[in-house]
């Protein structure tokens, strides 16, 4: 790391201890060799731009929302995966009512479309039902 580099780094972590820094915007004095080049500069990101306190709820409640459904989400494709990986046509089937439930789930909550859902119930049970005992 650069000199330059380090003085930026640490002006940023003084004048942003408790924000989440994002580097997006430029500044002045990046590479000092090229003029038209210039650094990026902290920026927060939870800044809420709201000006009513229903729309800052608002927004609260969406960015939890949020990241329930991104684990719900992932939770549901890392079952669908092991799914696909049991060779036990026992297990498979016990696995597959689990699955369909979490895709009606997924679907419901408009997480994912409900055709999507149906099409990837339909796939899984035809590979449940092609397994051999």
């Amino acid at each position: 790391m650069r000199l330059h580099e380090s003085l930026i780094t640490l002006n940023l972590q003084s004048n942003f201890k408790n924000w989440p820094v994002r580097l997006g915007v430029r500044t002045q004095d990046f590479h000092s060799w090229n003029r038209g080049s210039i650094p990026l500069r902290a920026t927060n990101t939870n800044k809420e731009m709201a000006n009513h306190q229903s729309a800052m709820k608002r927004i609260r409640s969406s960015e939890t929302k949020r990241v329930l459904n991104r684990y719900v989400h992932k939770t549901t494709r890392n079952a669908m995966k092991k799914l696909r990986l049991t060779s036990k046509k026992k297990e498979a089937e016990k696995l597959l009512i689990e699955v369909t439930s979490m895709l009606d789930k997924l679907a419901k909550r408009n997480v994912i479309h409900k055709n999507k859902a149906g099409n990837l119930v339909g796939k899984l049970t035809r590979h449940v039902n092609a397994l051999s005992k």
